[in-house]
């Protein structure tokens, strides 16, 4: 069983002003969101004319030259989604505000593998981690001296041998066959999100990052393009570092799709046109992706939806795998990876459903009411339930309807010591206050009442005032204790309606 998480040491509030001094070297998280964004820009009502009049201001590169032994072609489209390290289109207010000086480092730092499924109902989204690690084959360079075969990080690939061998380099990982390659920088991000008005982000506990400068509530938060880029990038609010940027950034491109599905403004052609030209003018794509397959990709993709789309990281095997001369790399699960790009070459969804106990109704509440995201999953939240009602039989449904929304229940409810307790209290040890809160969604009203040295197990005694259990979801529905390598859905991680 894992234990529930506990609260890590709580910064002070620091004011979200710029540094004065030298900022750090940041890594860029996502210039996915602007790339993957092309893929939902399109509406029925765009004409040829339309993208053939910004199709100009797209880069070309010729990543596919030389390529030889590649992946077979399968159904559906597979657009490789680089993020590189340009900043010359950035502004000195933009550098300070936003914490973005530094020296570039000339890697790609997002790489994301979108599949357009061949009926267009259905957009999968992979993240590579950066780290990735990967024998770069024997190759010659551009002066053709011929360079032996040598382990890499991936995101190391466009530093030696630019978007040629960065394709070869994932075709190599995933074995799956890339149609387009798209490269975006962080200008272009910054600026779209502006043009389209912000984007709204939900989250359960407070972000700060001293290193970007992030600083968000808990709840919604709408952010304009700096803030957005901060939110994808930052890498200092968890221990999972990259995993938890890389979720970040597929729940913020989740939000920008249901932005953009739901904007009534992108059916106008004038509002296409200011969007897709302020996107596409900082991108660079292969030769092949022109007029007639961006007007063939907006009328595929006009009904794409939150619902309709997913979202997945590798699957890791080995999170610090050390390699002389490299440094410590990631080293994939094999197995559960390969099951994963196998349903992308084979163009099924990767999407794993939850399990119906899920969905059950919770004691006392509608079984339509939307689950509660909450910071830390209740499968890795262990929970005594003690019945200070008088109730019979309350324990044993409460226990049972905290298990179906997902807590690792005792399964041994018990009566509570002495008279009947007026309300109902959840006893717990202060280091797993983030804990805690997951319990305290589920049980709306009740009190909280610290207990030093309990440990990691929550106590709840129900009271005369209890009418039930309400349901709660992780935020991240990947971190649940013993959960497989799994997709998760758009609509599962967007701001909920009213939020």
């Amino acid at each position: 069983m894992t234990a529930p998480a506990r609260s890590p040491r709580q910064a002070r509030p620091r004011p979200n002003r710029p540094r004065h001094s030298a900022p750090r070297r940041p890594r860029w998280g996502l210039r996915l969101a602007t790339g993957a964004a092309v893929a939902v820009l399109g509406t029925g009502g765009i004409g040829h004319a339309v993208v053939t009049g910004i199709e100009g201001g797209i880069g070309r590169v010729d990543p596919f030259g030389g390529l030889s032994d590649r992946p077979q072609i399968s159904q559906g489209k597979n657009i490789l989604v680089v993020g590189t390290d340009g900043r010359d289109k950035i502004t000195e207010e933009e550098r300070t505000r936003y914490r973005l000086g530094g020296a570039p480092c000339h890697c790609t730092d997002t790489v994301m593998l979108v599949h357009l499924s061949a009926r267009h109902d259905r957009a999968s989204v992979i993240s590579l981690p950066r780290d990735t690690y990967v024998e770069i084959p024997e190759r010659a360079d551009t002066q053709g001296r011929i360079r032996p075969a040598h382990p890499q990080k991936l995101n190391a690939a466009y530093a030696e041998g630019g978007p040629s061998l960065t394709v070869r380099a994932v075709e190599q990982l995933t074995r799956v066959h890339v149609d387009h390659y798209l490269e975006v920088d962080f200008a272009s991000f910054m600026k779209t999100v502006d043009v389209l008005g912000g984007v709204r982000v939900c989250t359960v506990r407070p972000l700060k990052d001293a290193y970007t400068g992030l600083d968000l509530p808990v709840g919604s938060s709408d952010l304009n393009g700096g803030q957005a880029l901060q939110y994808v990038r930052s890498r200092h609010l968890d221990g999972g570092s990259d995993l938890g940027r890389m979720q970040r950034q597929q729940r913020f491109l989740a939000s920008l799709i249901h932005k953009v599905a739901g904007g009534d403004g992108l059916l106008n052609p004038v509002k296409f046109h200011e969007v897709s030209t302020t996107l596409l003018g900082s991108v660079r794509a292969d030769r092949g992706f022109g007029s007639a397959e961006l007007v063939e990709l907006a009328q595929g993709m006009k009904n794409l939806t939150p619902a309709s789309s997913e979202f997945a990281s590798v699957p890791i095997g080995i999170a610090n795998f050390p390699v002389p001369g490299v440094g410590s790399t990631v080293k994939w699960d094999e197995a559960a990876a390969g099951k994963m790009f196998q349903a992308l070459r084979e163009d099924r969804p990767l999407t794993v459903h939850a399990p119906r106990s899920q969905d059950a109704k919770p004691q006392g509440r509608p079984a339509d009411q939307p689950a509660t995201p909450v910071d830390v999953a209740p499968g890795q939240i262990r929970v005594q339930v003690l019945n200070g009602s008088g109730r019979t039989g309350l324990g044993r449904e409460t226990d049972t309807a905290l298990h179906a929304t997902g807590f690792a229940t005792t399964g041994l409810p018990t009566d509570a010591p002495g008279p009947l307790v007026q309300r109902t209290v959840i006893s717990y040890d202060p280091r797993w206050d983030r804990s805690v809160r997951s319990v305290a969604a589920a049980l709306p009203g009740a009190e909280l009442r610290p207990a030093p040295g309990q440990g990691p197990l929550m106590k709840v005694t129900l009271g005369t005032d209890f009418t039930g259990v309400h349901p709660v979801r992780a935020q991240d529905p990947t971190q649940q204790a013993g959960a497989a390598p799994a997709a998760i859905r758009g609509d599962q991680v967007v701001c909920p309606d009213g939020a």
